[in-house]
């Protein structure tokens, strides 16, 4: 089909206002009610993917072959969002905000099952269309049935041939719309890389892709060798705590290993990150740690573990009380004392040896394991965040005492967030910055430093962002 010739529109009229009254209960499909009252979910109450589904998968107790099949649906229709709504965008007669919410988010979810999915093309449509009539009525049945059938017609290629930008005139769009992203996405990832081409392109789809579990081992508690035996998965390449399992790996929360605390959920990227904030020498006392924005307490949890070893203490600030309490479960039993308030003001004195900052970010680095971020997140909040990241990095400047060492880090590799925070900041304080890939052992592929810039596709972590700073001693 030519570029400019418009798809066949279905034929069905608009759909009429929903009505009230009985309607046919929908055939028993518990994952893909799931996955749909997930989506609507982060649609109303901007709930996240990875909270809202496992909690609601134990309640409905779904397990197994379909709680599996829950999340590749949830997760996948969540990623792919922006892709989707172009597709079901061109089967339509009227702009895509008119389509009602309820039926929206029922035809992503088929729109997924038929492009991005082995699911029969009947079994797609059909459970679908009985979602919709349960949802919204049995008058915009035939409008589901007619936008899916439509959709159907093509494969995700033939689709994406025909409505995505001209690459020899757009290549950052085209890019974009082929690995589901935003285009301010796309682009600030090309800026970061440096590259609009193969490699842009391989960060993109690295990102769309479902990716491996990570897990980390306490250390002095268990090893990493250990850990992968006992779960059946492989040590990372990089971190010496780090395990990866399969991507598809159920809900973990239940595992003995996480209730006693010997593991946790961990991307190698924070892992790593972690250790290095700690690898940096520091001439005299090494005793007083601070993680300055702990919640939820994933890396508190291994510099506590950390500390312990090492005869030091961690301090943990989180101002939020309720992501405190997560701190506090996470850090039990380790030399970790959690203080509620915010990392700008903490009313802590100044004598830390290392300071870990692990901002607050557009979470541009993580969106493979958030994906309903990737289209909540705006190109206007970068601002508000770096204004906040350069008040947290100058406030854990105040806090290290002078020859000691302050980490900041971010999972984003918007250049805003990163570099400009870092050099704003360091030139405003006299801090020297170290070049971090001296405490990145083995890592390959780091590029000219200072900084370090970790991506999905080159070392297979979160796209974490690490710099190092020390405070001048006569200071």
């Amino acid at each position: 089909m030519s570029r400019d010739r418009k798809p066949a529109r279905p034929q069905r009229g608009r759909p009429a206002p929903r009505k009230e009254g009985p309607r046919r209960p929908p055939p028993e499909d518990p994952p893909r009610r799931a996955a749909l009252d997930v989506l609507r979910a982060i649609r109303e109450r901007d709930a996240y993917a990875n909270l809202a589904l496992p909690e609601l998968l134990r309640d409905r107790r779904i397990t197994g072959r379909d709680a599996s099949f829950a999340t590749e649906l949830t997760y996948g229709t969540a990623r792919a969002q922006g892709l989707l709504d172009e597709i079901i965008r061109a089967c339509l007669d009227r702009p895509l905000d008119k389509v009602d919410a309820v039926v929206l988010d029922a035809l992503r979810l088929g729109a997924y099952q038929l492009l991005r999915t082995r699911v029969a093309q009947h079994a797609a449509v059909t459970s679908t269309v009985d979602l919709v009539r349960a949802d919204a009525g049995s008058h915009v049945a035939g409008f589901a049935n007619a936008v899916l059938r439509q959709v159907s017609e093509k494969d995700e290629q033939a689709w994406v041939e025909e409505i995505a930008p001209d690459p020899a005139t757009d290549p950052i769009g085209n890019l974009a719309l082929r690995s589901a992203h935003p285009r301010w996405v796309a682009r600030s990832f090309a800026e970061a890389l440096g590259d609009r081409g193969p490699e842009l392109e391989a960060a993109l789809l690295a990102d769309d892709a479902r990716p491996a579990v990570h897990l980390v081992a306490r250390p002095g508690a268990i090893s990493a060798e250990e850990l992968a035996a006992i779960t059946g998965g492989d040590p990372a390449p990089y971190s010496p705590y780090g395990v990866h399992l399969p991507p598809g790996t159920g809900d973990l929360a239940d595992s003995e290993l996480i209730k006693e605390r010997l593991a946790a959920v961990q991307d190698e990227g924070s892992q790593l990150c972690a250790i290095a904030t700690i690898a940096v020498p520091v001439t005299g006392e090494d005793t007083r740690w601070l993680d300055l924005c702990a919640g939820p307490g994933g890396k508190a949890a291994l510099l506590g573990a950390l500390a312990e070893s090492a005869g030091a203490t961690l301090d943990a600030v989180e101002k939020a009380p309720h992501r405190a309490r997560m701190v506090e479960r996470a850090t039990e039993d380790l030399p970790v004392t959690v203080h509620v308030a915010d990392g700008r003001e903490s009313g802590l004195d100044g004598v830390y040896d290392r300071v870990l900052v692990d901002a607050p970010c557009t979470g541009l680095g993580a969106l493979r394991r958030r994906p309903e971020a990737r289209w909540r997140r705006k190109p206007s909040d970068v601002a508000e965040l770096t204004r906040l990241q350069g008040q947290l990095l100058l406030a854990a400047l105040d806090l290290v005492r002078p020859g000691g060492v302050v980490s900041y880090v971010v999972c984003s590799p918007h250049l805003a967030e990163t570099e400009g925070v870092v050099h704003e900041s360091a030139r405003r304080a006299g801090a020297r910055t170290l070049d971090a890939r001296e405490f990145f052992p083995g890592v390959p592929t780091l590029g000219a430093g200072p900084y370090v810039q970790l991506w999905p596709h080159r070392h297979g972590t979160d796209a974490m962002f690490c710099a190092i700073l020390r405070k001048p001693a006569d200071s």
